[in-house]
C-alpha cells in the first residue's frame, strides 16, 4: 500500500516536471540605450566624432566669414554701420526661421537625411554669394546660407544618440575643437586671400569643407534611436551590429525592443507639463548664450579696429584723422588685427581640457551657471580702458567662457529631451539663439560705437540672468539615461 502511494506521488511529480519543461521561456529583449552602453566607446565613435564634429568646422567658417569680410564689403559698397550689422542679422534671421523646421523634419524623416540636405543647401548658396555684385543680393544669399547652416546641429544629435552615457560629458565637449579649428582656418584664409585674391575667392574656398562632408557622410548610418522610434527595428539592429563589429564588441542577448510611436515632433510636447519649464528657461538661456557669443565675436573686431572705450574714432578724433567718406568706409584689417583675432579665438581652447572634469563633477546646470556668471563679470571688465595686450588677454579669457556656455547648453539640450522630440527641442532652442544673434550686431557694431559702457553692461546683464536660469533648471541630465519616448505620451 505504501509502495503504491509512493508510485502515484512520483508520477505526479514527473508529470509536473514535464509540464514545466515545455513551458515557453520569456523572450529576452534590449533597448537601444542598453545596446549603446554594452557596445561601449570604440573605433566607430572616433569616426563619428571626426565626421559629425566636422560639421562644426563648416558652420564656424560660415559664421566667422561675416566678421572678416565686414570691413571689406563696407569699403566696396560704401555701407553705413547699420547696413553692415544688417548682413549678420539677416543671416541669423534665416538661421532662426529654419532651425525649428529642420528639427521638426528630422524627428519626422530622419537626422541623416536632413543633415545631407542642409549641407547641400548651404554649400550651394554660399558659392552663389561670391558672385553677388550688389549689397541686396549679398544679404539675400547669405540669409539663405543661414537657413542651411541652421540644420548642421543634426550632426550633434546623431553624435549624442550614439554616444554611451559615461562618455557624453567627456567626449562631446571636445567637439568645440572643431568649431575652434573652423574659426582659425577662416581667419588664416582671410589673412592670405583677401589682400591678394579678394573676398569673393575667400567665400568660394570656404565652401570646400562642406563639399568634403557630402562625400564622407555615407560612413555614418542613421540614428538607431530614430529608426526604433519609427518602427524600423531591423535597420536599427543592423546599425548596432555594424557598430559592435567595428568596435570589436557585441550586442546584448535577445532582440531589440520595438518602441514605435506615431507621436513625433510635436511642439505641444515641448510645452507640455513634462518639459514646459525646461523649454522656456532653455529658450532664454540659448538666446543669451548666442547674444553673448556672437556679440563678443563682433565686439572683438570693433574693439581692435577702433576701441571706443578709450575714446577712439567716433568719440574723440585726433587731429591727423580726416573725416572723409574714404576714411569712414575703408578701414580694413591689418596683420596685427588678424593676429589678435587668432589669439582671442584660441581662447576657446583654454576651457576644453577642463570641460570634461567640470561638467562631470558639477553637473550640467551648475557648470553652465558658473561659466555664465564668469562671462558677465569679464564683460564688465572690458569697460576698463587698457592696453592692446591687456585687451587681448581679456578677450582671450572671455572667448573661452562664452564658448563653454555654448558647449554645455548644447549637451544639456540634446540629453534632456526624448528621441521623439529631441531634434525639435534642439531646433527650437537654436531658433531662439538666433534672436540673440540677430540683436548682437546692433549692440556690438552700432551701440558700442556711441555708448560703449551701455553695450558692454547689457552683455553682462544678460549673462547674469542666464546664470540664474541655468542654476534653477528643473532637470539635471548628468548620469541620466536618454529617453526614447515622452513619458507624458507613452500611454497614448
Amino acid at each position: 500500500m505504501t509502495a503504491s502511494k509512493s508510485a502515484v506521488i512520483n508520477y505526479i511529480h514527473l508529470d509536473e516536471s514535464c509540464t514545466l519543461s515545455f513551458r515557453k521561456a520569456p523572450r529576452k529583449t534590449y533597448t537601444v540605450e542598453e545596446a549603446v552602453e554594452t557596445i561601449g566607446f570604440g573605433r566607430f565613435h572616433v569616426l563619428l566624432v571626426s565626421i559629425m564634429g566636422s560639421t562644426s568646422v563648416a558652420e564656424a567658417m560660415e559664421i566667422m566669414l561675416l566678421a572678416v569680410i565686414s570691413p571689406v564689403i563696407r569699403c566696396e559698397w560704401r555701407l553705413e554701420e547699420w547696413q553692415v550689422a544688417m548682413v549678420t542679422t539677416m543671416v541669423f534671421l534665416g538661421f532662426m526661421s529654419c532651425s525649428w523646421i529642420w528639427g521638426y523634419l528630422a524627428d519626422r524623416y530622419g537626422r541623416w537625411k536632413i543633415l545631407l540636405l542642409v549641407t547641400v543647401w548651404s554649400s550651394y548658396y554660399s558659392g552663389l554669394t561670391s558672385f553677388a555684385h550688389t549689397y541686396g543680393w549679398f544679404v539675400f544669399l547669405r540669409s539663405m546660407v543661414g537657413c542651411g547652416v541652421a540644420g548642421h546641429s543634426q550632426g550633434f544629435i546623431i553624435m549624442t544618440e550614439f554616444m554611451p552615457s559615461k562618455y557624453r560629458g567627456r567626449i562631446l565637449p571636445l567637439g568645440q575643437l572643431f568649431w575652434l579649428l573652423g574659426s582659425i582656418i577662416e581667419i588664416l584664409l582671410a589673412y592670405l586671400i583677401i589682400p591678394t585674391l579678394g573676398w569673393r575667392w575667400l567665400v568660394r574656398i570656404s565652401t570646400i569643407p562642406s563639399i568634403i562632408l557630402l562625400v564622407v557622410f555615407k560612413c555614418i548610418p542613421e540614428s538607431a534611436r530614430y529608426n526604433v522610434s519609427v518602427g524600423k527595428s531591423q535597420f536599427a539592429t543592423k546599425t548596432l551590429t555594424y557598430i559592435a563589429r567595428m568596435n570589436r564588441s557585441c550586442l546584448p542577448q535577445g532582440s531589440l525592443l520595438d518602441s514605435e510611436t506615431s507621436i513625433r515632433g510635436r511642439m505641444s510636447d515641448l510645452l507640455g507639463t513634462e518639459f514646459r519649464r525646461t523649454t522656456l528657461q532653455s529658450w532664454f538661456i540659448w538666446l543669451g548664450t548666442a547674444f553673448a557669443y556672437y556679440g563678443l565675436v563682433l565686439t572683438s573686431s570693433e574693439l581692435l579696429e577702433n576701441n571706443p572705450v578709450c575714446g577712439g574714432e567716433g568719440a574723440n578724433k585726433g587731429p591727423d584723422v580726416v573725416n572723409t567718406l574714404e576714411t569712414c568706409h575703408c578701414k580694413v584689417f591689418e596683420s596685427a588685427d588678424y593676429q589678435t583675432m587668432i589669439i582671442s579665438t584660441l581662447g576657446e581652447f583654454m576651457f576644453i581640457p577642463f570641460s570634461p572634469f567640470i561638467i562631470e563633477s558639477l553637473g550640467r546646470r551648475r557648470s553652465l551657471a558658473l561659466t555664465m556668471a564668469a562671462s558677465g563679470i569679464f564683460f564688465l571688465l572690458l569697460n576698463i580702458c587698457s592696453s592692446r595686450s591687456m585687451l587681448t588677454t581679456l578677450l582671450f579669457i572671455l572667448r573661452a567662457l562664452v564658448s563653454a556656455n555654448f558647449t554645455i547648453i548644447y549637451i544639456y539640450t540634446a540629453e534632456v529631451y526624448p528621441t521623439t522630440i529631441r531634434s525639435l527641442g534642439l531646433g527650437s532652442c537654436s531658433s531662439m539663439a538666433r534672436i540673440g544673434a540677430m540683436i548682437a550686431p546692433f549692440v556690438a557694431q552700432v551701440l558700442l560705437g556711441t555708448w560703449p559702457i551701455t553695450a558692454l553692461c547689457l552683455f553682462s546683464a544678460v549673462c547674469i540672468i542666464c546664470s540664474i536660469l541655468a542654476f534653477t533648471l528643473p532637470i539635471e541630465t548628468q548620469g541620466r539615461a536618454m529617453q526614447e519616448i515622452n513619458p507624458s505620451t507613452s500611454s497614448i
